[in-house]
């Protein structure tokens, strides 16, 4: 049997894990929203029109903070097209989805789920075709008290109390070309900072990100993110970073070594933000929000050809992709010094964890590393050490087959743990220098005979979490045998 270690020390660590990097993202695209969250014809849908399966399923996962409503969909969306009496919203053509919007969800009904689901709002004002006047609106709107045009419409709306919105996005990958309203960055740059300083003039607590690099492909990445930084430094909080990943080649130990580049892109993003809190001399950071990340490459039908709530880039997940969406969120404990927020893109229908039917939901198998994990999230990251044999891999250079992060919660350590062999059970020792293993608190395993394997209508527990117990405890330490790809998730307690 193959042989690895993992060693930590409670002094070398990467600081508290942010709580908000398990947040996710519901956007307007294809069945997210309507037929997703909301369907108030359903006999699922509680008073407010909300499906009471999904909300059920998704507090498992127990997110946090909750970015609406895109996604490029925000580019072209104007918020006051979603507020008031809904038989006098207007129905519109999204051009982003190429779908029609019947504006039935929007700011109240948004804050209202968050409400219900204990999340925090994170939204995305319109830096396409919206002006930054607009984006202060829909500040006032949702955070002054009573007494003013735009706050006085909100307690008309039957919200008298302010919502208090701190999380804002200032648009949407507006490097790209296919965004409504893309401008090079030092014209974005000077729209954000317009954008910035009104909305802060309003609400001088909220918190903004600022669009980076929406893709590591991008001609310009990195030189945006300076430019746009250098201008912008003063006014934001966080600057974005988004990733999709797919096993395009069919490569199994191909797809799983992703890992490397997303460690990459983190450490590359987070010294752009040191460059240039370096080049002003300042003493403020600026923190990396990673608010759009999944595994996605199946289906990219984009084109909503004029239609309501149509299918639109609706994922079947399998347990490759499973053990990919561990490895970003193990990535983000890894850098919890700079990740401080992120975003798994999307939560329902859209590449989401959570598939509905009219009557019925599903279950995906990326659904459970974020369980495993968020439900141990409170605590220190710290430094995991793997000694044990690599591979190289076709994409992404020299990899291990064991991938390892920690946290500590007090008397808690929590440990994740991910074989990438497709063959071999390695037995993995975990020694940690100076606190010591005094016992098993609970264990979970994900695994299956096949990478390929999903779950499916029709046979829903073809990949779910089974308690873990090959581990054994001794001397202030702990052995066990991971099986061939597997994710594992370990609470022990320690002394």
């Amino acid at each position: 049997m193959e042989k690895a270690s993992v060693y930590i020390h409670t002094k070398f660590h990467n600081g508290r894990v942010d709580e908000r990097i398990f947040g996710g993202f519901l956007e307007h695209l294809g069945r997210a929203v309507y037929q997703g969250v909301f369907e108030p014809d359903s006999n699922k849908a509680d008073e407010d029109g909300f499906r009471r399966d999904v909300m059920a399923a998704l507090k498992k996962l127990n997110m946090t903070a909750m970015r609406w409503p895109g996604g490029n969909f925000a580019s072209g969306y104007h918020w006051m097209d979603g507020i008031g009496p809904k038989d006098k919203r207007p129905v519109v053509l999204d051009l982003a989805w190429q779908s029609l919007e019947p504006n039935q969800f929007g700011t109240d009904e948004f804050i209202r789920l968050c409400k219900k689901m204990d999340w925090q709002p994170m939204i995305t004002v319109n830096l396409g075709t919206g002006t930054p006047e607009e984006a202060g609106k829909w500040v006032e709107y949702c955070n002054l008290p009573a007494g003013t045009i735009y706050a006085n419409m909100r307690v008309e709306n039957k919200s008298t109390q302010p919502y208090g919105v701190k999380l804002w996005c200032l648009g949407n990958e507006m490097d790209g070309i296919w965004q409504l309203g893309h401008l090079p960055s030092e014209h974005y740059a000077i729209k954000a900072q317009q954008a910035a300083k009104i909305m802060k003039d309003i609400d001088k607590n909220i918190e903004l990100v600022v669009c980076g690099s929406c893709s590591i492909s991008m001609p310009t990445y990195m030189e945006w993110d300076r430019v746009v930084l250098d201008y912008c430094w003063d006014f934001v909080d966080y600057i974005s970073l988004h990733r999709y990943v797919g096993n395009y080649n069919n490569d199994t130990y191909d797809f799983v070594a992703v890992a490397n580049s997303i460690d990459r892109q983190i450490e590359e993003m987070a010294a752009v933000c040191a460059f240039v809190k370096a080049k002003k001399k300042s003493n403020k950071n600026v923190y990396l929000c990673f608010d759009e990340w999944n595994v996605w490459y199946k289906n990219h039908e984009k084109d909503g050809k004029g239609k309501f709530a149509p299918n639109l880039l609706e994922e079947i997940y399998n347990l490759e992709d499973a053990i990919v969406v561990a490895e970003f969120l193990m990535s983000f404990i890894r850098h919890a010094d700079v990740v401080k927020i992120a975003n798994i893109a999307q939560i329902v229908n859209v590449i989401a964890p959570v598939l509905t039917r009219k009557q019925d939901i599903l279950i995906q198998s990326i659904f459970y590393p974020f369980e495993m994990i968020s439900k141990r999230r409170k605590g220190i990251s710290l430094k995991a050490f793997v000694e044990g044999k690599t591979y190289e891999s076709k994409s992404y250079g020299e990899i291990s087959y064991i991938d390892a992060c920690a946290i500590q919660d007090k008397e808690n350590l929590h440990i994740f743990l991910i074989n990438r062999s497709l063959e071999k059970t390695i037995e993995l020792s975990i020694d940690p220098a100076d606190i010591e293993i005094e016992k098993v608190e609970n264990a979970e395993i994900l695994t299956g005979k096949d990478p390929k394997a999903a779950n499916s209508f029709e046979n829903k527990e073809e990949i779910i979490p089974e308690d873990f117990c090959q581990i054994k405890t001794s001397g202030g330490k702990a052995v066990c045998e991971i099986p061939p790809f597997s994710f594992v998730a370990i609470t022990f307690k320690v002394i």
